[in-house]
């Protein structure tokens, strides 16, 4: 089985590049950067910013940093106010003139956070060359025995409808499907409770 380890600062280029290519074809990704060519030059850089503001949390990373999954802890799911006004011109150069979707992605996804504690599985990617080897589901699992041992459930959502069957293996549960609005992405939201299979 795949070994998962903190990702450290130095992974931060490799990781988000990686994490560029997983997500090229993603529905979200696409609502957001309709252009393939722009979704390409920019998704490395949104990854870049997300490698950065989720390290409040866990970023695990295989040892080639060829998959990995990003964190939020606890009653940090929601990046706060100031926090993304400091970084508004990383942001500007990240997104372009797709904030505003971006933004209206974002707030769709905080409307359905769960009210009770949980960790928040935010991102999961395994670089195309080397899906279908289990990465993925290892660098999950590494979460996931983390938030088992912290004895707080895992919730994530999912534009991508193939991936619901991934995440059900791993002990999640589907808890609603909704869609983003003035024609954006479905999504489906799952939850895994403390010690689920």
């Amino acid at each position: 089985m795949a070994v998962m380890r903190d990702a450290v600062d130095g992974d931060r280029v490799a990781v988000a590049r990686m994490l560029g290519r997983a997500f090229a074809d993603d529905p979200a990704m696409s609502h957001i950067f309709p252009d393939a060519a722009d979704r390409a030059k920019r998704l490395p850089r949104l990854f870049a910013l997300l490698f950065d503001s989720d390290a409040v949390g866990m970023r695990l990373v295989s040892q080639g940093a060829d998959a990995g999954s990003f964190w939020r802890p606890p009653g940090q799911a929601q990046v706060p106010t100031m926090a993304f006004v400091r970084r508004l011109i990383p942001v500007l150069h990240a997104l372009g003139a797709s904030l505003p979707r971006a933004m209206q992605l974002s707030d769709a996804v905080e409307a359905h956070f769960p009210a009770d504690p949980f960790w928040y599985l935010h991102i999961a990617g395994v670089d195309p060359a080397r899906q279908g080897r289990g990465l993925g589901g290892a660098s999950i699992r590494a979460g996931l025995a983390r938030c088992d041992a912290d004895g707080v459930p895992a919730y994530l959502e999912t534009a991508t409808e193939g991936n619901v069957g991934l995440y059900a293996r791993l002990g999640f549960e589907l808890t609603g499907q909704w869609s983003v609005p003035k024609g954006g992405p479905r999504f489906w939201s799952m939850m895994r409770p403390v010690g689920g299979k």
